[in-house]
């Protein structure tokens, strides 16, 4: 998880108790962790809706590219998944 923060994003996260947090473009806060299991990944964000529309765009892209590379499933993907699990 940690690699691939500073990969998509460029900037090293802070780890706070079991979780990472990042401070990125239109994201005030990135908060990233596993689940009870550890098989399932945990995201927390806080947007920052003051930023130009190019710095939403370029954060969006970066994000997406992250849980991409962070799950291995697409966006249609994990969509699918998602709908398939009881929340907990």
């Amino acid at each position: 998880m940690e690699s691939k923060l500073v990969e998509c994003f460029g900037v090293e996260p802070k780890k706070v108790g079991e979780h990472l947090q990042i401070t990125y473009g239109a994201l005030k806060v990135l908060d990233v962790s596993t689940g009870k299991d550890q098989k399932t990944l945990v995201v927390d964000t806080r947007s920052d809706s003051s930023v130009s529309d190019e710095v939403i765009l370029d954060t969006n892209r970066r994000f997406r590219r992250y849980l991409d590379e962070v799950t291995g499933y697409s966006t249609k993907d994990r969509v699918k998944k998602a709908k398939s699990v009881e929340p907990e």
